[in-house]
């Protein structure tokens, strides 16, 4: 998509057969909350050939994908924008049920107004995702742009989202199970390696987080909220912009720089899947002190070779040994301070699918990774000095080669 100014400019709209363009050409300017035009090109004839058509619609604009929604269509369909049809609401609007004519049901996003935010938040979902098509992505149907209204129509998600389920009152057993949540946490990294790896430009999300990861009734998870998301082109190793995201999901390296990457997202994916598998929150001030900051609870738990006393108390059954400490390598390499040795979204889906090892380096040793850190580094020397030589600060094998080969022995068996 081409922008210039308040113009956007798209080849080949897509209309519907019945509202095709009046000059007959494919190509056309849009101009949101301008008046309300459509500009046709001219077709050379009488104005001459530098002239344009405005068509004037009823206070709306076509974008050139999706289905186009009036307002009154949306109003209707969540019973004049009710309370009781409010499903999730944030900074940038409140999202609604809608049942449609068609009994089709839809998550209809209302963008609030705020200096132009609406204007911004509009545009870049649309960007993001306007025409994309991935089962563990939230599905952006349509939208309305009418007046000063701006808002997004998205596919209807029955099972509501991950934090819910992770922290909400669901008894002293939890549903989610351990195999559901390998299924959350895997589908969502096949989310977030499309976005990476599968566009052009990519999509760097920003804001990863359990709220944002929509459950189906299946417990299938679709990533949702695009409204932070930022594109990145292959000519490009990173874009420098304003920090925003949530608190305890932040890459440290983006926080202090405002140097913002697909990396970016892989560490707060780590933090998601600390999330999961514990069932704690990233920062938790009702907790010890020593106990406020996930990474760090969970790295000393796991230092202490007591992996199995990070597991969710509300897990219906544990997972083996072997599985958990496969998924906290995951974690892990994701949350790397050193953001260039994190791993990419693809390597961390092969990683989760258990077809090759989650410690296996393409270059630089496992305990190099963490001498970069004189924490860690001192973490390394008290473990050496115990005499055990057996585990560094993961709490796993230091001789990966070792571990690797023992991990995969007992799979053939």
């Amino acid at each position: 998509m081409a922008v210039t100014g308040s113009v956007i400019e798209r080849q080949a709209l897509l209309l519907p057969l019945e509202e095709e363009s009046p000059t007959g050409y494919n190509k056309i300017h849009v101009h949101i909350g301008k008046d309300n035009r459509i500009c046709y090109p001219g077709n050379g004839s009488g104005g001459g050939s530098g002239d344009q058509v405005a068509a004037v619609v009823p206070e709306v604009s076509h974008l050139g994908w999706g289905h186009w929604y009036t307002l009154r269509e949306l109003e209707v369909s969540t019973n004049g924008f009710s309370d009781d049809k409010v499903i999730g609401e944030g900074g940038y609007g409140i999202v609604y049920y809608g049942l449609l004519e068609d009994n089709s049901k839809v998550a209809v996003k209302n963008l609030l107004n705020n200096r132009g935010q609406a204007e911004r938040e509009f545009k870049v979902e649309v960007e993001a995702i306007g025409r994309v098509r991935h089962k563990n992505l939230v599905r952006l149907l349509g939208y309305c742009a009418e007046g000063a209204h701006r808002m997004l129509v998205y596919e209807y998600v029955n099972n509501g989202n991950l934090e819910q389920w992770l922290h909400g009152d669901v008894g002293p057993c939890s549903p989610l199970t351990w195999e559901i949540r390998m299924n959350i946490i895997l589908g969502t990294a096949k989310g977030l390696s499309y976005l990476h790896e599968g566009l052009e430009p990519k999509v760097v999300h920003r804001d990863i987080k359990s709220s944002n990861i929509l459950i189906d009734k299946h417990w299938n998870p679709k990533v949702s909220d695009f409204g932070l998301a930022k594109l990145l082109g292959s000519e490009s190793s990173y874009i420098t912009t304003r920090v925003m995201g949530t608190f305890g999901y932040v890459a440290p390296e983006y926080a202090s720089t405002g140097m913002l990457n697909e990396r970016s997202d892989v560490y707060s994916f780590g933090i998601l899947i600390m999330e999961v598998i514990s069932g704690r929150i990233p920062v938790d001030y009702s907790r010890p002190p020593e106990e406020v900051n996930l990474i760090e609870w969970l790295k000393k738990m796991v230092t202490n070779r007591n992996p199995e006393g990070v597991l969710d108390p509300k897990l219906p059954e544990k997972p083996t040994s072997r599985l958990l400490k496969r998924i906290l390598l995951v974690a892990l390499r994701c949350v790397d301070p050193n953001a260039q040795k994190r791993p990419k979204m693809g390597h961390v889906v092969h990683m989760l699918e258990a077809q090759e090892s989650p410690s296996k380096e393409p270059s630089n040793s496992f305990q190099d990774r963490y001498r970069a850190s004189p924490k860690n580094e001192l973490i390394e020397k008290q473990v050496t000095e115990s005499g055990d030589n057996s585990t560094n600060e993961t709490g796993v094998h230091t001789n990966e080669t070792r571990w690797q080969h023992q991990e995969f022995q007992k799979e053939k068996h």
